[in-house]
């Protein structure tokens, strides 16, 4: 008798877990994160791709990362170029969209992506970046789209989250030097920060490209941050996940 009630006890809790984890599913397509088809296991971010729900990196969402500083501006391409180059594996062409052109195209070859399949837009307004990033991302024939500005608010954030849930486009905002961050219903918040490379044991010169990826705000995922470099043409981790560390900026509002 103990062992029938034992045992009923354990098919109770596996139904329960069960139930439990399909509910969690079932509330993460309402919030829209879909699983995808091209890249059911994720894009090869290691740990930090852990963070998100299931854990596996939301495409057909919007990403903001924040720059304060020329540096971690410079840095965040460098980074967003390593995941467009897992996005764009198997083909596609991406945007991207800025006022000045800052992005040396040639560099992005280093992390896999070959610059003719960006497709560079200049705006002289951010209002005209904002403009045609929220075209873009309403066309399906694209990968993703990438724009720089420094201002965005949650109407703004939330018009281009809903214009991704329909076309599945992923969508990445650069926000360089913002007078405010404040709230966005981005998927998650980025703050990317250069570290200093390490070049092999007994090889002169300079080393992997390396960052310190900081996840400020996850929807529904865990924030946190590591330490990655690009090496071999993937993501690779270079430090275990710690506590989120106090890294400069200018206004602490990111709520």
């Amino acid at each position: 008798m103990l062992s029938q009630f034992w045992n009923n006890m354990v098919a109770l809790s596996d139904d329960k877990r069960k139930l439990i984890g399909q509910l969690q599913k079932h509330l993460l397509r309402w919030q829209g994160f879909k699983p995808s088809e091209n890249h059911p296991e994720g894009i090869g971010l290691g740990t930090v791709e852990k963070a998100f729900p299931n854990a596996v990196f939301p495409m057909g969402s919007i990403h903001e990362f924040i720059g304060i500083t020329p540096e971690q501006t410079a840095a965040t391409s460098g980074f967003i170029g390593g995941i467009l180059a897992a996005l764009m594996r198997k083909g596609g062409v991406c945007l991207w969209i800025s006022t000045s052109n800052s992005l040396f195209p040639p560099a992005i070859k280093l992390f896999g992506v070959e610059p003719d399949r960006i497709i560079f837009i200049e705006a002289r307004r951010e209002r005209d970046i904002l403009w045609a990033l929220e075209e873009a991302l309403k066309c399906d024939r694209l990968i993703a789209v990438v724009a720089e500005l420094r201002e965005m608010d949650f109407s703004q954030s939330l018009r281009l989250q809903l214009a991704v849930e329909k076309s599945r486009v992923t969508g990445f905002v650069l926000r360089s030097n913002p007078s405010r961050v404040g709230n966005t219903a981005c998927a998650a918040r980025w703050q990317i920060t250069s570290l200093p490379s390490e070049a092999d044991e007994g090889m002169p010169g300079v080393g992997l490209p390396k960052w310190g990826v900081q996840l400020l705000k996850v929807r529904s995922g865990n924030p946190g941050y590591w330490e990655v470099t690009w090496s071999a043409g993937r993501f690779t981790d270079a430090s275990k996940p710690t506590k989120v560390p106090e890294l400069p900026m200018r206004n602490r509002k990111i709520g």
